[in-house]
């Protein structure tokens, strides 16, 4: 029997994950890796750019606070790249009632919140995937 890697399966969705706290990146690596999803991580808005435009993932959750600039910031680059721009782009952060509705209307596809339901969170994630 030979192990594959996560990247090695084109048939599930390729998520790229944005979070500057490993903890949070592996929390939620793991649990989509269970359920089937590939994965990439970064751990800032410049790193974040480059992987996208290098792997195309099917859909990118963006924590909004790193280390090199505002999620929000990356997003909009993301937006605004060639060969990014279809990419859909779904906040990731401990939002409040109402910045939610913010978020889609600066260009996110949508936002989950954390802390993450384990339980719910590949469903949510697979609905933004593209």
């Amino acid at each position: 029997m030979t192990l594959r890697s996560p990247l090695d399966d084109t048939e599930q969705p390729l998520v790229l994950i944005v979070d500057d706290y490993a903890q949070n990146r592996k929390l939620a690596r793991d649990v989509l890796r269970a359920a089937g999803f590939r994965t990439l991580e970064a751990g800032s808005g410049a790193e974040a750019i480059a992987l996208a435009g290098t792997h195309l993932p099917d859909v990118i959750l963006m924590d909004l606070r790193l280390p090199d600039m505002d999620g929000t910031e990356a997003a909009r680059a993301l937006g605004e790249g060639t060969t990014t721009a279809e990419i859909p782009v779904v906040a990731l952060s401990s939002v409040r009632l109402g910045v939610g509705e913010r978020l889609v209307a600066t260009g996110f596809a949508g936002y989950l919140e954390k802390p993450i339901s384990v339980g719910e969170f590949p469903e949510q994630v697979r609905r933004y995937a593209r």
